[in-house]
């Protein structure tokens, strides 16, 4: 059994009077009806539903002595209509049938028209808006048909699902007292036919100029700006400085002309698509830019009392919904406050996304589920984010049926308690009120809600496109629909408001104008491109990573520091006293500071350099290996404690958050954060770095090409496990291959360090970086060489070195005439490699670490090569097969660096469709003759034997 929570309407009056039986004596319910009670205790007095219904003897005399039979009849019709009206409602413009549902019919109930007229209205209006629709209803008749006129006209009302009693209370109220509809909040009649004409001859024109451009037109859903439009100004009243909206490119020109205020000529220009001056692309290296109904815009405007209101559209690729968690991502970062020490402030009122999705992409985007599990997150919500469907009940060629497996596009919504309406894009005071509506339950409640406006598409999916191949009948009967400016236009000559002629002078008016913006169009003065800003000269080698040791000294001594009254887990203890004395070293040459340490210790200096970090990913509070705990969670309570937001020394705040069991609109939401915030350090770690998987939409078409497309600059940075332990095909590869692809123009940083002061190094030159230079940066960061002791470093290193790109064989150099085979490589292998034998017994052999793969360290490696006077080869060393890893990349830049004075090969293994062996022990073999091979020597039995020997433990 569930709570009062699951009553609703008579049946929450049927359990009332159950309980008043049981208060008074338990014995006069059933054995299951006392357990009930003993558990949900007395009702809510507060919750509307739950007010019982008059006893059944008044109301049989209320009701003129109709029995009670047909009282609950009347009582569950009306309930039916407020919960499923919503079928019947006539949301098509095209004139289909709704789907209808039984129990919106009288007879479902038990009672007839006649019944219902025998019965006082007051019976079914309602405890919440009694007053209002018991308002000239003499009775329960009247009240249903004025239901039905609310509940299925062009607006369905669709949230029965929602569980909060608060919620459904305020949105039925809103419903049936009409608080957002007219007369009682008037609409500007003529502004909206002139917006609406705005909306239609911009279309009309696009279409008579460039006929067959590909420009996604909005016409049959023209609506959507005025209710965008609707939706800003509310929010700009409300005093809401940040607005951010996020669509994909049906309409998007038309948004970006009359919503965000693009000049009519920037469009035109682009559309004309001429080559301006410096247009070229090699004038310009890395600069591509996009095409025009991708791309983004910003407006500013002013609010209510003079708040500077700030409007943006960030650019979006074809891939459709993947803007979701990026817009959701930079909501977050606009109403977060870092510029104090400890945990985030997130403020609602500073931000409003507004996402615009396609009603075939709603439903079958995986993203979208993905970024609606993020609306109630603590470390992810918005306030709530304003959803709107453009429903063309179309996909490119495939019919709804198709399409969704539920009756609405919507519908995936439901599952996350998140209202719905759905609105008829052909009439426009309802989609008024439908914006209105969105907005003021967003404000009340900080939740999300849909708006499904239900249209239809003029033209085919593009503009040179025949739609009727597909859907003859459909496309039939849009050719002879009005339009809604059309039907719009006619209402208002109807009612008076304008003269007959007057909507078609406004169309020409418009035309005229637009023609006149065409042909005073100069396309290489129009077009603004926001080209990136190249960096300073050297600013990454230039940049300064070192913190004095007693600064670090005094860093750590302020991480240590806990609660007096903080119970730690006792083996959290132990491990906490090891690190107390990790730095105790007056010379600070001991090699005593591990992964774990010295990331805390470029945390918490980044922190003290006033710069807000937000960290988030699979398990990070923990870490995934146990070897980061950033947050101690008392052994007693379970309270929370997070050293780094306790620093003493830190002048920003930090953010530390576990993230959902998702990589694509994780990673996006951490890109839109930090596009939205770039003087911020952004790190999101995956649990293990093949979860990267997961997220190459965000990776490909944001991450790495926002410059070249955009002239956006994203520095976010990315953690990812890496390394061949005889896990499998799954946990040991990141896949560097797939970023070394994308590397291209100084698009990214890609690095693979084997040491702990070079992770501290690399994280403070990320942050360093971030104003001057910011580039993503792709970590590649170990797994049991967390705590392997070749990895440990000493606070010297921290205090006087910094990120080195190549580091040379310390100990081969001093006999550097002695070396004839030269061994490059990256990340773990190198920990292999100098823990074989034979690095005792080859001193022939020096093992350089190549630590950043991009930008490739060309310049720091020839110094290398000419250390080495008597070099006979050089071999690329690796642990991925030759088709993954750094080998196909790096290939043609060492044969450039080489120049052919010595013989270049690859060790690796065999190239390979999956990345790693199956089994522990092929690995153990496998990676046992990698290491040989590096090293010159083949071993000295055979696999069969090798593979025997392992086997048998002795291998």
């Amino acid at each position: 059994m569930g709570g009062w929570r699951d009553f609703e309407g008579v049946n929450a009056g049927y359990v009332a009077e159950l309980y008043e039986r049981y208060r008074r004596d338990p014995a006069l319910v059933d054995a299951a009806t006392r357990v009930f009670f003993e558990r949900a205790g007395a009702p809510p007095e507060e919750s509307a539903t739950l007010q019982p219904v008059p006893p059944a003897e008044a109301a049989v005399r209320s009701a003129g002595g109709v029995g009670l039979e047909k009282i609950v009849g009347a009582i569950n019709l009306a309930e039916s209509i407020r919960k499923f009206g919503h079928l019947d409602a006539r949301i098509d413009p095209l004139g289909s049938e709704p789907p209808g549902d039984p129990s919106l019919r009288p007879e479902f109930h038990n009672v007839t028209a006649a019944d219902l007229r025998r019965l006082p209205a007051s019976l079914i209006v309602g405890p919440i808006a009694r007053g209002p629709m018991a308002q000239g209803r003499s009775n329960a008749w009247e009240v249903v048909q004025e239901l039905r006129r609310i509940y299925s006209s062009a607006t369905g009302y669709d949230y029965g699902h929602l569980r909060d009693p608060e919620e459904r209370a305020w949105l039925v109220t809103a419903a049936e007292a009409g608080l957002f509809r007219a007369p009682a909040d008037p609409i500007d009649d003529v502004g909206l036919l002139e917006k609406l004409t705005q909306v239609e001859t911009f279309e009309r024109f696009l279409q008579r100029t460039f006929p067959g451009k590909t420009r996604f037109s909005i016409e049959g859903l023209d609506m959507l700006v005025p209710v965008l439009d609707e939706v800003i100004a509310e929010a700009a009243e409300a005093e809401i400085p940040n607005i951010l909206i996020g669509m994909a490119h049906r309409g998007r020109l038309n948004v970006l002309a009359h919503v965000l205020n693009e000049p009519y000529q920037q469009i035109l220009a682009q559309l004309k698509d001429v080559l301006g001056q410096g247009r070229h692309y090699r004038e310009y290296l890395g600069w591509t830019g996009d095409v025009k109904y991708h791309l983004g815009a910003r407006r500013a405007m002013r609010g209510g009392e003079a708040v500077d209101v700030v409007v943006s559209m960030p650019p979006n690729p074809s891939h459709l919904e993947a803007i979701d968690p990026i817009v959701a991502g930079m909501a977050r970062a606009a109403g977060t406050r870092v510029d104090r020490p400890g945990p985030p402030r997130f403020d609602s009122a500073r931000t409003l996304p507004i996402l615009i999705h396609g009603d075939a992409a709603f439903s079958g985007q995986g993203v979208v589920a993905e970024t609606l599990n993020l609306y109630r997150l603590p470390g992810y919500r918005t306030g709530g984010t304003i959803h709107i469907i453009a429903d063309n009940q179309l996909g490119y060629t495939t019919d709804p049926a198709d399409l969704q497996s539920a009756p609405y596009a919507s519908d995936l919504a439901r599952g996350f308690r998140i209202p719905i309406v759905h609105v008829n894009a052909d009439a426009p005071e309802a989609c008024i009120e439908a914006a209105r509506l969105a907005l003021a339950y967003r404000l009340r409640f900080e939740k999300d809600f849909v708006i499904d406006l239900v249209g239809y598409r003029r033209h085919g999916h593009n503009e040179g496109d025949e739609p009727s191949f597909t859907q003859p009948v459909m496309f039939r009967n849009i050719a002879a629909h009005p339009t809604v400016r059309e039907l719009w236009a006619r209402t208002l000559v109807e009612r008076g408001v304008v003269t007959g002629d007057a909507p078609e002078r406004l169309v020409a008016q418009r035309m005229a104008a637009l023609q006149q913006q065409l042909e005073s169009l100069v396309p290489e003065k129009s077009v603004v491109e926001a080209r990136p800003a190249p960096p300073p000269p050297g600013a990454a080698r230039h940049a300064r990573t070192s913190v004095p040791a007693e600064r670090l000294r005094e860093l750590h001594r302020g991480l240590l520091q806990l609660p007096p009254d903080f119970n730690l887990n006792k083996k959290l203890e132990r491990a906490r006293e090891r690190r107390r004395q990790a730095l105790d070293d007056p010379a600070g040459k001991a090699k005593t500071i591990d992964w774990a340490l010295a990331e805390e210790l470029a945390l918490a200096s980044i922190l003290a350099d006033g710069i807000a970090i937000r960290f988030t990913g699979e398990d990070v509070e923990r870490g995934t290996f146990s070897q980061r705990h950033a947050v101690f969670c008392d052994a007693q309570t379970g309270r929370k404690f997070i050293p780094l937001q306790a620093l003493p020394q830190a002048k920003a705040g930090f953010e530390i958050r576990n993230s959902p069991l998702t990589e694509g609109a994780t990673i996006g939401f951490e890109y839109g954060y930090n596009v939205q915030e770039p003087g911020r350090m952004v790190i999101w770690e995956a649990q293990y770095g093949d979860f990267i998987n997961g997220a190459q939409t965000v990776i490909d078409e944001f991450l790495v090409s926002a410059r070249a497309k955009w002239g956006l600059a994203p520095s976010v940075a990315l953690l990812l496990p890496h390394g061949y332990e005889g896990a499998g095909p799954d946990h040991s590869s990141a896949r560097p291959e797939r970023f070394l692809q994308l590397a291209a123009e100084i698009n990214m940083r890609v690095a693979n360090c084997t040491t702990a002061a070079q992770y501290f190094h690399l994280l403070r030159l990320h942050a360093t970086l971030l104003k001057t230079d910011p580039l993503p940066l792709v970590a590649l960061t170990p797994k049991s060489l967390l705590r392997h002791p070749l990895t440990s470093s000493s606070l010297v290193e921290l205090a006087e070195g910094g990120w080195q790109r190549v580091i040379d064989d310390a100990e081969a150099i001093h006999g550097s005439e002695e070396v004839h085979r030269l061994i490059l490589c990256s990340g773990k292998v190198y920990v292999d490699l100098v823990s074989s034998p034979r690095r005792t017994e080859r001193k022939d052999v020096a093992i350089c670490r190549v630590e950043q793969l991009y930008p490739f360290p060309v310049e720091d490696l020839a110094p290398v090569f000419a250390a080495y006077p008597n070099l006979s080869e050089v071999v690329w060393a690796q642990e991925e097969p030759e088709n993954m890893g750094a080998w196909e990349f790096a290939r043609p830049l060492l044969e450039d660096v080489i120049a052919g004075r010595w013989p270049l090969r690859a060790v690796t293994r065999p190239r390979n469709s999956s990345p790693a062996e199956g089994s522990l022990a092929w690995h153990q073999l496998n990676q046992k003759r990698l290491i040989e091979e590096a090293y010159g020597g083949p071993s000295s039995t055979s696999p069969e034997q090798e593979m025997a020997l392992t086997l048998d433990g002795r291998g």
